[in-house]
């Protein structure tokens, strides 16, 4: 039986949850299971549907699309979040990632990508848009200390968990990863799970912000 994925949509314009919706609920897989217009009717919505995956505006009255990111990931069983937004600056980049989203697309994102970040995201992969990609990687160190703090954190790694946080950093999938280190897709989770709990970060795609912030990506 295949698993579908299931989706919210919030954003503050009514059009654009009707596009992203019809062509949504087109693909294989996919159900789109709610709508909300700001974050805060986005709460409520996660708590009446329980989405894998959220589509997240990120200017919205009320509640911001940073903010119920952060509330949302807090959670026990927290959904994946892909942020879409026209707002590309660094700072909401790197803002919507630290509050825990699994990925940044823009809303001029070609509709067969936004499917396939949908479905990459809900199967635990992250995905940046190839802009939002160059720009991260071109980007230096913003915050005094980050590269001190990040090497400090990546060193209470064990050599193993070191290796699958730096395979991370440069974009490598869990497949990837085994073929890489020659370890089983298992043990390769396993790995993943204990670089979170150490570092007490929410995702892989934070993992990766630390291997760039400790200069290793």
């Amino acid at each position: 039986m295949i698993r579908v994925i299931r989706v919210l949509l919030v954003d503050d314009d009514a059009l654009v949850r009707a596009g992203l919706s019809m062509m949504l609920d087109g693909a294989a897989g996919i159900s789109v299971v709610g709508e909300a217009a700001d974050g805060q009717e986005a709460i409520t919505a996660a708590d009446a549907h329980a989405p894998d995956v959220v589509l997240m505006d990120l200017r919205m009255p009320r509640l911001d699309g940073i903010t119920a990111t952060r509330r949302l990931r807090a959670r026990a069983r927290p959904p994946e979040v892909i942020v879409l937004t026209t707002f590309d600056t660094d700072e909401n980049i790197l803002h919507a990632l630290r509050a825990g989203a699994s990925g940044f697309l823009l809303k001029d994102t070609p509709p067969p990508q936004i499917v396939e970040a949908v479905t990459r995201v809900a199967a635990g992969d992250p995905i940046l848009s190839p802009r939002i990609t160059r720009r991260l990687m071109e980007r230096t160190v913003a915050q005094a200390g980050a590269y001190e703090r990040a090497r400090a954190a990546l060193a209470a790694l064990t050599p193993r968990e070191y290796e699958v946080a730096l395979a991370i950093g440069r974009g490598r999938t869990n497949a990837d990863i085994s073929a890489e280190l020659a370890m089983g897709i298992t043990t390769v989770k396993a790995h993943v799970s204990n670089i979170l709990t150490k570092l007490d970060l929410d995702n892989r795609t934070q993992i990766a912000l630390l291997a760039h912030d400790a200069g290793l990506a």
